[in-house]
């Protein structure tokens, strides 16, 4: 969707705003109180309108990407923070009465900002920002995380605990647990055990009736269907239960830099043919970065950073990389010993050597401050030539470049295509992330990086996975196609949804039937009932 079908409801709904909802404003609220009156915590206390002084910052408080965080940008009439299931309850059947789509917010990192932004105003934003308490029982090997809880709180409720449980999920700690998981959600451990949502047991989801259902009474299809199908479509998970996964007391970590003079585009090159092959204790990401907005914006060295996660000791990952992997040049002062809670501090801090627990709990997002992204997916090396151009693009006048290759293999070649909505299983060598980003404001500059990403991408077109090239719903992609506003036939969403779902994207539609036939809970780019 460009930037014109985003603007023009807006201002449809500015010059209309007082007639349209004005009115109907003090009875949202009134509903809001009335339906949630045997709550001993008074839902005014969380409720935010624009005439709150408060309500900037709250809708701020998580926005991930700024580039939605401008005056054109659509706003919210309502931001309800619940503390409580009722609360969510209410918001449903007041906003289902008034005739107000709602947008669910947990760690505010959707790359199209579809969690609190809306192309048909006026809407209403839950943000479960207070939902996010992480329970963890050892003996049982779970936990139960509430979805505004971010992966640094998940991370550190586990490893406080254990230094011989994890999960297998993102590397960025602000993500939020509600998005990440009901898009499947990838990290370090993806060739050991999969994703975050191949590792679910069981859930609480608040559906369009207002019904708390577990994994027993929604049924098997629904569960399958909010463990990869994306967020904002089936209801509001406000509880996922997960299964921990062992791990060695000890794990050994490296980041190894190397830049063009130093055979980074040959050892990119080579590390397609290795990284998918080696045991599946053994994860080594690549990422090509160019940072050029935090060196003064002068330079454009452009570094490629192969990063490792090894569940053991350096001297048993040692000869695996010697073997597989020589041309990298890894030795032993390289690598360092750490528990696993160590390790994604490590990743997450950029090896920094810094492992306070303290940033596993940061708000500060990762991100650029404003970027565009999107995911490939690989079945076949790219010739060296190919890698020769990314390189000479990256060097163009783009600010921030991000492309983190994630190798496949191990688990992830074990597990069907159908067991979750996830499709990319089999076949796939590795994953690589686009993230261009940029700092200055100007609607110019935004066209500009956004244009330099789009050339990349359609540059990147017969290398990548065909029929479909395939997607990856938590890197959300509006280019690649959109529902239509108020309605949206099956032909029309399966351009995107195949991409995305492949052969699962029907299934997901037939869920979707079953259980919000009206498509109350909806998006650009949510799963639509065969109604709708």
């Amino acid at each position: 969707m460009n930037s014109l079908a985003m603007l023009l409801p807006f201002l449809f709904w500015v010059t209309s705003f007082h007639v349209t909802w004005g009115d109907a404003h003090e009875d949202f609220l009134h509903c809001l109180a009335l339906y949630s009156s045997n709550d001993s915590s008074s839902i005014s206390k969380v409720t935010y309108t624009p005439c709150n002084t408060s309500y900037s910052s709250v809708l701020q408080s998580r926005i991930g990407n700024i580039r939605f965080n401008t005056t054109e940008t659509p706003k919210p009439v309502v931001i309800v923070t619940p503390t409580n299931v009722l609360q969510i309850q209410a918001t449903i059947h007041c906003s289902q009465k008034h005739s107000l789509p709602i947008r669910i917010r947990s760690g505010g990192h959707d790359f199209e900002g579809l969690s609190y932004v809306s192309s048909t105003p006026p809407f209403v934003v839950i943000d479960l920002t207070n939902f996010r308490t992480v329970t963890v029982d050892v003996t049982s090997k779970s936990a139960w995380v509430q979805p505004g809880a971010t992966l640094g709180e998940i991370y550190h409720g586990i490893g406080v605990k254990s230094r011989t449980l994890a999960f297998p999920a993102g590397i960025c700690p602000t993500v939020g647990a509600g998005g990440h998981f009901s898009g499947g959600g990838y990290g370090l451990l993806l060739r050991k055990y999969g994703l975050a949502a191949d590792n679910i047991i069981d859930a609480q989801l608040i559906d369009v009736n207002g019904r708390i259902l577990n994994r027993a009474s929604m049924g098997e299809d629904l569960f399958w269907a909010i463990r990869g199908g994306g967020g904002n479509t089936f209801g509001i998970v406000v509880a996922w239960k997960i299964n921990l996964v062992p791990v060695p007391p000890v794990v050994t970590v490296f980041s190894v830099s190397r830049t063009l003079e130093q055979n980074a585009i040959k050892l990119f090159h080579r590390w397609q043919h290795v990284a998918n092959m080696f045991p599946e204790d053994l994860m080594i990401q690549l990422m090509i970065r160019k940072d050029s907005s935090s060196q003064g914006g002068n330079s454009n060295t452009i570094m490629a950073f192969f990063n490792a996660l090894f569940l053991g000791g350096v001297d048993k990952l040692l000869p695996l990389v010697k073997e597989g992997f020589p041309e990298l040049g890894v030795m032993k002062e390289d690598c360092k010993e750490m528990s696993w809670m160590e390790a994604q501090i490590s990743f997450a801090s950029g090896f920094t050597g810094n492992l306070s627990t303290d940033i596993l709990l940061t708000n500060a997002s990762t991100f650029p401050h404003k970027f565009k992204g999107s995911i490939d997916y690989f079945t076949d090396p790219v010739p060296l030539a190919v890698i020769e151009e990314i390189w000479k693009r990256i060097g163009e006048n783009v600010e921030v470049v991000w492309l983190v290759l994630t190798p496949y293999g191990g688990r992830m070649s074990e597990i069907s295509e159908s067991s979750i909505p996830y499709p990319h299983r089999a076949g796939i060598l590795y994953q690589m992330g686009y993230i261009v980003g940029w700092d200055e404001g100007s609607a110019e500059t935004s066209q500009r990086h956004i244009n330099w990403f789009r050339r990349l991408y359609s540059y990147m077109t017969p290398f990548a996975s065909k029929n479909p090239r395939r997607a990856y719903v938590n890197y959300r992609d509006l280019d690649i196609g959109t529902n239509l506003p108020g309605h949206t036939s099956y032909e029309k969403a399966r351009i995107w949804g195949v991409k995305y779902f492949k052969n699962n994207f029907r299934k997901l539609v037939q869920v979707k039937t079953a259980v919000d036939p009206t498509n109350y809970f909806r998006n650009e780019q949510s799963i639509p009932p065969l109604s709708a």
